[in-house]
């Protein structure tokens, strides 16, 4: 079981007006590696899957893979 925050939550930690500079660059920083994160484990499980499932969320092969491949920074 994950204890981190949803990214809905992160991103009303971040909307606060009032946080202290520091704080607020914390929180970004943790939205952008929440977002890695997510991305890393997103492309992992789509490198994983198989022909039907990829035809059932309409991609081909291809198209999965140059996803796929991307590094996780790279939206």
């Amino acid at each position: 079981m994950s204890h981190a925050l949803h990214p809905a939550q992160i991103q009303v930690l971040n909307a606060q007006a009032t946080l202290p500079v520091v704080a607020g660059l914390a929180v970004r920083l943790a939205v952008v590696v929440v977002k890695w994160d997510m991305r890393r484990k997103s492309r992992r499980a789509l490198k994983r899957l198989g022909p039907h499932l990829l035809r059932d969320i309409g991609l081909d092969h291809a198209t999965a893979q140059a996803e796929a491949s991307k590094p996780f920074w790279q939206d």
